[in-house]
């Protein structure tokens, strides 16, 4: 699944330079950085969050996606006072589906879906920055400033940061080689048996006698 053409049209439209950054197919943000090799503050971590205003009382609530690094979770009591909201929740997946995003591939670009946008102020320690793009297998690198001003993005301090460290890879180790056993040649010198001496015989006695 490539980037969505309506994001990209969409950033080509405000002027916002943008790198298509292909990968191998990740579901979340951290599998995201540990496939690039990226640090967990340098990719944005984009979900969506079911709000109620007091002024939304008889309209039900509305939905913001709220972007911060993946380095940080998002603090439900920030956003709330962030938003001057009643209260805040993490939106189910079937309004996901409703909105005709899969699970796992929701971008910061709020604003082509009318949803409101808000920036966790971590992540602008960054100049640059990896999204999402509605996609498994592709994302995108672009500046943290023009993603701001694209979707006219509230900024404000409602992540905390987590404990997630990235897994060092570590360089398979080769089996050592085996060895040759190289086996000795036994020579054996060869000894000449030495033969049995040959018995004398024996001398008849009275033999003497008969010569005389």
């Amino acid at each position: 699944m490539s980037v969505s053409k309506k994001i990209t049209g969409h950033l080509t439209r405000q002027k916002v330079k943008f790198e298509i950054v292909p990968h191998k197919k990740v579901y979340t943000a951290y599998d995201l950085a540990q496939t690039l090799g990226e640090r967990l503050d340098r990719i944005a971590k984009s979900v969506l969050v079911k709000v109620e205003l007091p002024s939304m009382e008889k309209r039900g609530a509305r939905y913001y996606v709220v972007v911060v690094p993946a380095s940080y979770n998002i603090d439900m009591q920030k956003l709330k006072k962030a938003l001057r909201a009643k209260k805040a929740e993490f939106a189910p997946e079937k309004v996901m589906k409703r909105l005709g995003i899969e699970p796992g591939a929701l971008s910061p670009f709020g604003s082509l879906r009318d949803l409101g946008v808000v920036v966790d102020k971590g992540l602008l320690k960054v100049k640059e920055a990896i999204v999402g793009a509605e996609s498994f297998t592709e994302s995108l690198r672009l500046k943290v400033k023009d993603l701001v001003k694209t979707e006219g993005s509230l900024v404000a301090v409602v992540g905390k940061k987590n404990r997630l460290r990235l897994q060092k890879k570590t360089a398979k180790k080769r089996p050592p080689a085996k060895k040759k056993v190289v086996r000795k040649k036994v020579v054996r010198k060869r000894t000449a048996r030495k033969r049995p001496a040959a018995k004398r015989p024996a001398k008849r006695k009275g033999s003497a006698k008969r010569r005389r």
